[in-house]
């Protein structure tokens, strides 16, 4: 079996992973939640009015403005993360970029010469349990 041919499969089995699923199905009820959209297209205008603000020359730039472009901002993400379906889809998403790292890892062993069938992808722990996707 050639590499691209293997690469192929690859992408299939992750296809069929439970977590591409999940991850899936999550992203499409976000994309059908309008009052979570409604609130990202609010996000997305705050921070550009923020980074518009941040572009100015230093004496230009108002720094009150900026401060309150920030707190609304950050009222704004918390409302974001806050809705449930976007609660859902980070938990969704953090499983498939697991998932993904550990191939990643294997890939990268497997080209320095471990073997296959038995190479160990290293876990490092942040301490930090809202980055993990639970402990291996």
């Amino acid at each position: 079996m050639d590499v691209i041919k293997a690469a192929r499969e690859l992408g299939r089995a992750i296809q069929n992973d439970e977590r591409y699923k999940g991850y899936i199905e999550a992203k499409l009820e976000n994309d059908k939640d309008e009052a979570l959209q409604q609130l990202i297209g609010e996000f997305n205008l705050k921070r550009e009015n923020m980074q518009l603000e941040m572009d100015k020359p230093e004496g230009v730039r108002d720094n009150a403005k900026l401060e309150k472009y920030n707190n609304e901002l950050q009222e704004c993400y918390e409302r974001v993360m806050g809705n449930a379906h976007m609660a859902n889809f980070a938990v969704m998403k953090n499983a498939l970029d697991n998932l993904l790292q550990e191939v990643q890892g294997i890939i990268s062993l497997c080209c320095d010469g471990e073997d296959p069938d038995t190479c160990q992808v290293q876990h490092s722990c942040t301490s930090d349990c809202s980055t993990c996707g639970g402990c291996h």
